[in-house]
């Protein structure tokens, strides 16, 4: 069965009233300021601009100037690495725990040593619960358990669902495969021990993340597809909010129409990947070019990523076709992991998508990365597989970590989580 809703009903802008709305407008100007300081540092000051030019509509502007980024600064120094400076200036100033609401208990746990938070809902419950296993995003580089504290407790007590938030290790310290593999440790921990330690039906557990961590969920359904393991059971689902699915294509319409759209800007995906793959930074203008993608590889890719894949109402904002890049096997050789499924799930063949579970998918209007889940969501239609589709179409990247956050909340990012909760409940 497919939910295929556009605009999704109660999100978008009637959602909110007029007043919260101009109010948001103000904090949304508020929210580029801080985003041009904080989501700039890590970038590298050479990818200031797109590479190739395209068609701007008339109402684009240009990508936002890089400041001097304080990050950056103290990384060039030798004082410390930018990225540990944005994570202790996120964690110093834009993240704040509140106390536990009554009708939930969290519990930090490790499973198999893997840093998990447990969300258990105190009310009574006839059987077993549900269960949700959640996947941070951040770029593979940024956010924790602390990031996504707000979203884990609200989803947890409003669908009465025990949630597992996982801290996986991250990069550029642990680069792929160790994220990955955490979140599967994690899983297969809470899989085989749900019922016995936790009141959890092992067979009503999904899975689920926002960003890369989106990204993470999905790759780990296919691992668990391929490679079929008979003991424990497979998730009921996997949850996608605004999934980052691959790194093939960097010049699909959502990267052209937002690359310049806070707080994630298109460079910073190809910089993100790199991180996770091999901190080779000087390969970011070979992805943005498309220079890494082998001949023989692109008939296929183009027939998962062609624009024409998208509905009409997505190419409204314009988009050009770009000349085809000239393949360059060295930078293929030094990113070649990247385009596997684990990396890029939309890249997988039919016969792994074949094997995933029912699916969740969200996107924004305002992403570089919402065509990924568009396509996402066109390739499981074709295999027939059950999707439910939530397009957000006054949203932006990263939404839902503004969700509940004092004077950085944005009332539309609560109707987000709830359509997460409304679609958790079916399970």
């Amino acid at each position: 069965m497919t939910v295929d809703v556009r605009p999704a009903p109660g999100i978008g802008a009637h959602w909110v009233p007029r007043w919260s709305r101009r109010r948001e407008l103000r904090g949304a100007r508020c929210l580029h300021r801080w985003a041009l300081v904080l989501c700039s540092c890590p970038r590298p000051a050479l990818y200031i601009r797109p590479p190739l030019p395209w068609p701007r509509c008339s109402h684009q502007r240009k990508d936002p100037q890089e400041p001097g980024g304080e990050g950056r600064i103290l990384h060039r120094l030798g004082i410390c690495h930018q990225v540990i400076f944005i994570r202790w200036f996120v964690a110093s100033f834009l993240i704040r725990l509140n106390p536990v609401p009554a009708g939930l208990r969290v519990k930090d746990l490790k499973f198999s040593e893997v840093p998990v938070r447990l969300y258990e809902p105190t009310t009574m419950c006839g059987g077993l619960r549900r269960g949700l296993v959640y996947f941070h995003g951040g770029g593979w580089v940024l956010g924790n358990i602390d990031s996504v504290d707000e979203v884990c407790r609200h989803i947890a007590k409003e669908s009465e669902t025990t949630v597992v938030s996982v801290g996986y290790r991250l990069a550029p310290e642990h680069r792929y495969p160790a994220p990955l593999d955490d979140c599967e440790t994690a899983l297969c921990h809470f899989l085989s021990v749900a019922e016995a330690e936790f009141s959890v039906d092992a067979n009503r557990v999904a899975v689920g993340g926002d960003s890369t961590g989106a990204n993470m969920a999905a790759a780990l359904c296919q691992r668990l597809a391929r490679t079929e393991v008979a003991r424990l059971p497979f998730p009921c689902a996997q949850v996608l909010i605004y999934p980052t699915l691959q790194m093939a294509d960097f010049n699909l319409p959502s990267y052209q129409q937002n690359h310049a759209v806070p707080i994630l800007f298109r460079g910073r995906v190809a910089f993100y990947f790199l991180q996770y793959l091999n901190g080779d930074m000087s390969l970011c203008q070979d992805l943005l070019e498309g220079i890494h993608v082998p001949t023989e590889l692109k008939p296929s890719y183009k027939e998962w990523l062609s624009p024409s894949n998208l509905p009409p109402e997505f190419l409204e904002r314009g988009y050009g076709e770009l000349p085809t890049a000239e393949y360059d096997g060295e930078a293929y050789h030094a990113i070649k992991a990247g385009l596997e499924h684990e990396v890029s799930p939309l890249l997988a063949e039919d016969a792994v998508i074949q094997k995933t579970p029912p699916t969740f998918l969200l996107t924004c209007e305002y992403d570089v990365v919402r065509d990924d889940g568009i396509l996402y969501r066109k390739r499981l239609l074709d295999l027939k597989k059950e999707v439910t589709w939530r397009h957000v179409v006054h949203g932006f990247h990263g939404m839902i970590n503004f969700f509940n956050q004092g004077w950085l909340t944005f009332s539309s990012a609560a109707h987000v989580v709830d359509s997460v909760v409304d679609y958790v409940r079916t399970l």
